[in-house]
């Protein structure tokens, strides 16, 4: 008897705690959520977020209020969203930059990417071009693999920074040709495309919303993009994968929940995104900034992260790069 008292009263706590969870998915938010940027205004992940948080605030009912924390890389505002009350109400719409490569480019952050955050969404992909000057004797990834192959440690690449997404895609792509190219960097890749056209510069791995408009203008040439398959951002731009199998360099965009954050509201939260990725008038606005909108489950999400850690870490370690 007193076992069968025990189990009762076993189920009847469960059941009170799925009900709580039910209400809670129901009426979260109760309040406005702040969405947290790491970087400053005016920037890709500013916009992005900025883009959505109307949307995203009309399907849940609550406004969702952009907050700009920048400083160290996108550090200082992720660190404070890991610390943030698991509560839904603090949210962070971060990047590759904080989760993937910093991380592995400084091992005494002050947040773990991966025991310190709830991965609520993949928000989107803001994929490479391949440029080169309109002198060079290469007119297809396969020419300039070739080029570079008989000219080792004659060509370079410029890139935007050490550990920067820019330097990182040179790398890989390095490393799956086999080819030695120095590196050049620069303070921001706008100082370097007046190198590029002039031809100091042999290749660069731009951004397409700043890189496409010099293709158009016939100032540069674009050789490849760094998706695995055609986008619609670079039309009659080939995939560089398809000349190195596998090859993709992204900088991604997601958004992330403090750990513990209850998996009633990263629902909640997972749906409203996904649906918001889908309307025409945000789809159109994100292939305008060079975003492709992806959206998935937080399992795909989680699943996305640990690859995009494991490539980058191993390109860090053995190319030995370093923030210096």
């Amino acid at each position: 008897m007193e076992k069968r008292h025990w189990l009762r009263g076993v189920c009847a706590v469960t059941l009170a705690l799925a009900a709580v969870g039910m209400v809670q998915a129901q009426s979260y938010p109760t309040k406005p959520v702040r969405l947290i940027v790491p970087f400053p205004a005016g920037g890709a992940t500013d916009l992005f977020a900025r883009t959505l948080s109307q949307k995203m605030g009309e399907k849940l009912g609550q406004s969702l209020v952009v907050e700009n924390r920048p400083g160290a890389g996108g550090t200082l505002g992720a660190d404070l969203a890991a610390k943030a009350t698991p509560d839904g109400y603090t949210l962070l719409l971060s990047t590759s930059s904080t989760h993937s490569i910093g991380p592995n480019l400084n091992p005494r952050m002050s947040y773990d990417a991966v025991r310190d955050f709830m991965p609520v969404v993949h928000l989107g992909n803001a994929p490479s071009i391949m440029l080169v000057p309109n002198n060079s004797p290469a007119k297809t990834v396969k020419e300039w693999v070739d080029y570079a192959k008989k000219n080792p440690g004659r060509l370079n690449y410029a890139s935007s920074g050490n550990g920067t997404i820019v330097q990182l895609s040179a790398e890989l792509f390095k490393a799956q040709a086999d080819v030695f190219v120095v590196h050049i960097p620069y303070k921001g890749t706008a100082l370097a495309i007046p190198d590029l056209i002039s031809g100091k510069v042999d290749v660069l791995f731009d951004s397409l919303p700043t890189g496409m408009p010099h293709v158009r203008d016939g100032r540069l040439r674009a050789l490849g993009v760094t998706t695995l398959k055609p986008t619609a951002l670079a039309p009659g731009v080939p995939p560089i994968a398809d000349v190195l199998p596998g090859y993709e360099s992204n900088t991604w965009f997601g958004v992330f929940g403090p750990k513990n954050l209850p998996a009633e509201v990263v629902t909640r939260i997972n749906t409203a995104a996904n649906q918001v990725l889908q309307d025409p008038e945000v789809m159109d606005k994100l292939l305008r900034f060079g975003i492709e909108p992806v959206g998935g489950s937080p399992a795909q999400f989680t699943t996305m992260l640990a690859s995009e850690s494991a490539k980058w870490k191993k390109i860090i370690t053995e190319r030995k790069i370093t923030l210096d």
